[in-house]
């Protein structure tokens, strides 16, 4: 049996944090308000000319240095973004040429903010199939580029950033990789989630918009659901779970979808507070960080999960 094992796993944050203090000179907002409905308290921004490939990139590395691979033995790149460099080539074809990966498979997964858990369930098919043996999964987005800073409810939630982490081919019975991993998707609601641009529709990016109420009822539903249900298909239950690292939308989203999986509160890893909504960068960058840490650890139990426009949702369980 071969199974997909996290070698790895890396991040990057733009070196600009913009507070709520800073957003209270010019916006009708306050740090008492925003924290209240979202938990936030601060956010990365990219820098002019920095781009979603060069965060990607960075996180990238981080990964493949911590799992001791060279770029060259990297034979898969996927990068889940909603905010890609160009509308082509791939943003992760300029990964590929920035770190040096050779001639690595490289495609972009655009899943919006569940882009990450599809990576994964992507990469896991790839290596149990043997089409892959070294997969770079990446999440990484500059959402600051598709956000109108005039917006008092938009803007304060969303942050740029990327992580990432190397998945690896081990053949045997042991313990350790991707458990399981489900995707799902919904095209009804795609009024709930989107930007009023694209290529295609008005040749710009356009804004954001959000139905804020719908999403986040959608959110802790099919989140929660989408998690018992593939614990279920593996015979495991949430008392078995060591940390849950959900889509960092938003602390009262997050709290939710623990009261209603009946987990420990102790157990959610969060990183929304300092980073923000990153969107596909939001459960990489929180599993960067809780294993810098010390919090997640060799033989874990770990659960990721995330609904994002589309509506998409997913759930991945990984023995770390």
């Amino acid at each position: 049996m071969i199974r997909a094992v996290v070698a790895g796993c890396g991040s990057y944050l733009p070196s600009r944090i913009v507070t709520n203090a800073d957003l209270e000179t010019s916006l009708d907002t306050n740090d008492a308000w925003i924290r209240e409905r979202t938990g936030i308290t601060q956010r990365h921004i990219a820098a002019e000319g920095e781009c979603t490939s060069d965060l990607a990139a960075k996180a990238g590395a981080v990964a493949l240095a911590q799992a001791g691979i060279a770029p060259t033995s990297v034979d898969t790149i996927l990068l889940a973004t909603s905010t890609p460099d160009y509308t082509f080539p791939a943003a992760a074809t300029l990964v590929q040429q920035k770190l040096g990966c050779g001639h690595a498979v490289a495609m972009d997964v655009n899943g919006a903010c569940s882009g990450f858990v599809y990576a994964m369930s992507l990469a896991n098919a790839l290596i149990r199939s043997g089409q892959s043996t070294t997969v770079l999964v990446i999440g990484a987005e500059t959402m600051s580029r598709v956000v109108d800073w005039n917006d008092r409810g938009i803007c304060i939630l969303f942050g740029d950033g990327a992580g990432a982490v190397v998945l690896t081919a081990e053949a045997g019975e042991g313990a350790r990789g991707v458990i399981g991993a489900e995707m799902f998707s919904d095209g009804s609601h795609v009024e709930l989630l989107k930007t009023s641009g694209g290529v295609s529709a008005t040749q710009t990016a356009g804004f954001l918009h959000m139905q804020g109420k719908e999403v986040f009822r959608h959110a802790v539903s099919k989140m929660s659901e989408s998690s018992g249900h593939l614990l279920a298909a593996h015979g495991l239950d949430v008392s078995s779970v060591d940390w849950v690292v959900p889509h960092q939308a938003n602390a009262r989203i997050l709290h939710a979808c623990a009261e209603k999986l009946g987990l420990d509160p102790a157990k959610l890893v969060m990183t929304v507070d300092r980073h923000a909504n990153t969107s596909a960068a939001s459960i990489p960058l929180a599993l960067a960080t809780a294993s810098s840490d010390g919090r997640v650890k060799r033989g874990d139990l770990v659960l990721l999960t995330a609904l994002g426009a589309g509506l998409t949702w997913g759930s991945c369980i990984i023995r770390w």
